[in-house]
C-alpha cells in the first residue's frame, strides 16, 4: 500500500465529511460502465453517499452499471485484488450486489437481482436468475464494517462482469466466419451488430470503416474488426486463408529411368482449360499448352532453370496467374 494512500485514508477517517479522494462514481447517477470480460480498477475511498448501502447500512459504496446482451442470461460480477490499508478499526472486506432498477436512481426503484456477497481478497456474485435481455442493471460495491471494526473498509479493487448475459462477441457482434481463398481471389467480409467498424490490418481491404469490405490479401491474414456497443469497445477476428490451387514441383529429371521424368502438376486435371507456359532464362517460350494432358518433358532442352506461368480458366473466368520456376536435372 503506497504511503500517500495510507496517509490520505487516515486523514479521511479523522475528518468526517471530508471530500478528500471522493470517487466520481459514488452516486448512482455517475455509475461507471462495466464491459463484458474487461476488468477495471475501482476504489471506494472517500465515498460520500446520499443513498443507504444495500448490503450493509452506513457503508461507503460506489456504483457500477452494465447492459445485458440481446439474449439475456446469468451475469457474474467478479471482485479481485482487494487492497485495503492497515488502519486501526477499519474493516478489510468489500461487498457487492446486483440491482435491477428503472433508471431513476431513487432508493425505492431498486430491487435485488442477486444476493449480497463479500470478501477480503476475492469473491464473486451471480444473478439469482437470468437477467432480461438488452436491459440496464446496477452494481453497488460497499466497504464492510463488521464488529469489532468501527470504520467501513475503504479499499482499491478490480471489478469485472461476465457470463452468458454479458457476452457481446459472437452474440450481438460478429466479424463473420473464416474464409478460404485461392491465391489471387477475393471475398466480401460481413461484420454484423456493430455501431461503427474499424478493420485491421488494412492491407488487402477495399475499406476499413465499413462492415463489409472486400478482402483480397496476398497471404493468409487475420483481420480484426472493432466496434462500440453500449459504450463498450469490443473486437472480433476472422482468418482469410490464402491457398495455392496448384503446387508444381520445382525439379524433374528426364533421364528415361521412369522416375520423375516429366513435370507433373496433378491439380491441373481439374482445369482442362488451364493456360500453361514455360520460358527459358531469356524469356523465350519453350512450352505452351491449353490444358495439361501431355506433361512437359523438357525434350531437347539443356539442364537449366525455367520459369512457368499458369492461368487457371474455368466457368467462373480467368484466374490471376500463378508463377514459379522449375529446374531440369539430367
Amino acid at each position: 500500500m503506497p504511503v500517500l494512500r495510507s496517509l490520505a485514508l487516515v486523514l479521511l477517517c479523522l475528518a468526517a465529511g471530508s471530500l478528500f479522494a471522493q470517487p466520481a462514481n459514488d452516486s448512482c447517477d455517475d455509475a461507471a460502465n462495466l464491459c463484458a470480460q474487461q476488468p477495471i480498477a475501482g476504489d471506494n475511498t472517500g465515498a460520500l453517499n446520499n443513498m443507504p448501502a444495500y448490503c450493509q447500512p452506513g457503508a461507503q459504496h460506489v456504483w457500477y452499471t452494465f447492459t445485458t446482451n440481446s439474449a439475456g442470461g446469468m451475469v457474474t460480477i467478479g471482485m479481485e485484488n482487494i487492497d485495503c490499508p492497515s488502519i486501526a478499526g477499519m474493516d478489510n472486506a468489500m461487498s457487492a450486489v446486483i440491482l435491477a432498477g428503472d433508471g431513476s436512481c431513487t432508493p425505492m426503484s431498486f430491487q435485488p437481482a442477486s444476493a449480497c456477497a463479500s470478501g477480503p481478497v476475492a469473491f464473486s456474485v451471480t444473478s439469482t436468475a437470468p437477467l432480461l435481455p438488452a436491459t440496464q442493471y446496477w452494481v453497488m460495491v460497499s466497504g464492510m464494517r463488521d464488529p469489532p471494526n468501527t470504520i467501513a473498509a475503504q479499499c482499491a479493487f478490480n471489478i469485472s462482469a461476465s457470463g452468458p448475459g454479458m457476452d457481446v462477441v459472437n452474440v450481438d457482434f460478429d466479424a463473420g466466419p473464416d474464409v478460404t481463398l485461392p491465391a489471387g481471389g477475393s471475398t466480401q467480409l460481413n461484420a454484423t451488430g456493430g455501431t461503427t467498424y474499424e478493420w485491421s490490418p488494412t492491407s488487402g481491404l477495399s475499406g476499413n470503416t465499413i462492415p463489409d469490405p472486400v478482402a483480397q490479401p496476398n497471404e493468409t491474414t487475420v483481420y480484426t474488426v472493432t466496434t462500440v456497443v453500449n459504450g463498450c469497445t469490443y473486437e472480433d477476428a476472422l482468418t482469410v486463408e490464402v491457398v495455392r490451387l496448384v503446387r508444381p514441383v520445382n525439379t524433374f529429371s528426364p533421364n528415361g529411368d521412369g522416375i520423375n521424368d516429366t513435370w507433373e502438376v496433378p491439380e491441373l486435371r481439374s482445369y482442362p482449360q488451364a493456360d500453361v507456359s514455360i520460358y527459358d532464362r531469356w524469356g523465350q517460350r519453350v512450352f505452351h499448352s491449353i490444358g495439361y494432358r501431355e506433361p512437359f518433358d523438357g525434350a531437347g532442352l539443356p539442364t537449366a532453370t525455367y520459369y512457368w506461368y499458369i492461368q487457371l480458366n474455368d466457368v467462373k473466368g480467368h484466374s490471376d496467374p500463378y508463377t514459379g520456376y522449375v529446374t531440369i536435372v539430367r
